[in-house]
């Protein structure tokens, strides 16, 4: 049960996350490995997030009449809103176009990482709308110091999104692809449950790969050898260069995550005799697989869907993990077995009048994106329950 004596909370910014003490942190993140202090460290120490990038460390910390950590949130002062992937550009030119100024703004999240999960780590002793209120009164005080217009919490869990909302924070709807685990035995028992016609198109497309003579190694990232670790970062390199920009991580970045969170780390390799074809790097904690990054040596038919679906659903179902989370965008997901859900972001505009522009677009945005949800449920691939007899 929560604490309900009455307690002291002091609110702390820290330019790093070096600044928080490590076990602390993490005694209140949970599962969820970016959360950790060493993901969010490795970000810092390998230069992919810092001044220079866009994404300048201010995380928060309570602590309590004893120094105790009770409560943190990753947060960033943002000057522009690249690798958020919860799009805001359209705010950001309405507020130019009133002649005002959008950025900087205060981003709570994990850079590049449209995952979800808590943004607000609250200890769970104390009470967490208390907590909640007093991180978020930091980081609105904050907001005034550095002249930053707005707040934002991206891919908050639900029942923190729906915090943030009695806390004053405007929601706002999307829409990813997560596959469930109906604790199912094996792949073929999952298939089952789909019409005959995905059914057959799935099993095509994991038979071309096959037939290719592809095999498939998943692997903890401390069991994969240099050279094939060498072939993983270029694969998911070249799939960044390809659309023109530079990849989120660099080297140094997966070198770190490798040697700090090997066990977080799950590599898919696809390869042809020894050669490595395709890979896939994704995260996991105990109930969850996160897909993040992919790449292949070429073009070859249904690898993308096998790397980084099919062979991600057959690892969650030997592991008993519940829900597989293979990122932002993808309709192309949904004849793989992913369903449609809501996810969430917070905002808190300083500008009022903007505050209630955004409120209005907001509700129309949100009915459009429950369309959206249904008309996509309507095309799933799962076989429709038999009607009942009238």
């Amino acid at each position: 049960m929560p604490v309900a004596r009455s307690m002291k909370l002091v609110c702390h910014s820290h330019e790093s996350i070096a600044d928080v003490d490590r076990q602390a942190w993490d005694g209140i993140a949970g599962d969820v490995p970016f959360l950790r202090h060493d993901f969010l460290n490795v970000l810092e120490l390998s230069g992919c997030v810092g001044e220079a990038t866009g994404w300048q460390p201010q995380h928060l910390t309570v602590t309590d009449e004893e120094q105790r950590l009770v409560a943190a949130m990753p947060l960033y002062l943002k000057y522009d809103s690249w690798g958020e992937f919860v799009f805001d550009f359209s705010w950001a030119d309405a507020y130019r176009r009133a002649g005002r100024e959008y950025y900087p703004k205060l981003v709570c999240a994990v850079p590049f990482t449209p995952a979800t999960g808590p943004r607000l780590l609250l200890h769970p002793g104390y009470d967490a709308t208390k907590l909640a209120d007093k991180l978020l009164s930091g980081a609105r005080q904050l907001a005034e110091k550095l002249g930053a217009s707005s707040i934002h919490a991206l891919f908050p869990e639900p029942e923190q999104a729906q915090l943030l909302r009695d806390l004053g924070l405007r929601l706002r709807k999307d829409c990813q692809f997560h596959w469930h685990n109906h604790n199912y035995q094996d792949f073929d028992e999952f298939l089952a449950q789909f019409s005959s016609a995905k059914r057959k198109k799935a099993r095509r497309e994991r038979r071309r790969v096959a037939e290719n003579g592809v095999k498939f190694e998943i692997l903890s990232a401390d069991s994969v050898t240099e050279a094939d670790w060498e072939a993983v970062f270029e694969f998911h390199a070249r799939t960044f260069y390809r659309r023109g920009r530079a990849p989120y991580l660099n080297r140094r970045a997966f070198d770190l995550l490798r040697e700090r969170m090997p066990a977080s780390m799950v590599i898919v390799i696809g390869r042809l005799e020894r050669t490595p074809l395709a890979s896939a790097i994704c995260f996991r904690s105990a109930d969850t697989l996160y897909g993040r990054y992919w790449g292949s040596l070429d073009d070859f038919h249904s690898m993308h869907f096998e790397t980084c679906y099919y062979q991600g659903i057959d690892y969650c179902i030997r592991e008993g993990l519940q829900r597989f989370e293979p990122g932002t965008q993808g309709e192309h997901k949904l004849s793989r077995g992913f369903v449609p859900v809501t996810t969430y972001s917070a905002h808190w505009l300083a500008d009022q009048s903007f505050d209630r522009a955004i409120q209005d677009f907001l509700i129309r945005e949100g009915a459009y994106v429950d369309g959206y949800i249904g008309e996509m449920n309507a095309h799933s691939p799962y076989r429709r329950p038999t009607p009942p007899t009238p």
